[in-house]
């Protein structure tokens, strides 16, 4: 997936927390908010925060999207309030390989 592709499917599902995201799509577009982070961040302090609550959402879904990828559950993402090393742990579990469905049954279920 490349980094356009990446930014249009997480807007594209915008607040869907069902199926799958691979770690391209999720790192790309995780990339992709940081850059506009920085970017909304230099050009005026209060078009950071806008920033932030305009992408929370996609951000979160796209995260729930890479857990699953990996095969774990969702909830886990609420790691991710534990300060400091609760984004410790979420970088590691969302780096994890995709983990293959066990059957096909498993594989409609991801959306694969």
């Amino acid at each position: 997936m490349t980094f356009g592709t990446a930014i249009a499917t997480g807007f594209r599902k915008y607040a869907d927390f069902s199926g799958v995201a691979g770690r391209p799509e999720f790192w790309w577009f995780n990339l992709f908010l940081v850059l506009g982070s920085f970017v909304s961040g230099a050009l005026f302090e209060p078009l950071s925060g806008v920033w932030f609550l305009a992408t929370l959402l996609p951000y979160l879904a796209v995260g729930v999207r890479r857990l699953r990828d990996a095969g774990l559950p969702w909830g886990l993402i609420f790691i991710g309030l534990v300060p400091g090393l609760g984004t410790i742990v979420m970088i590691v579990l969302w780096l994890q390989p995709t983990k293959q469905p066990a059957n096909a049954d498993d594989s409609v279920e991801l959306g694969a």
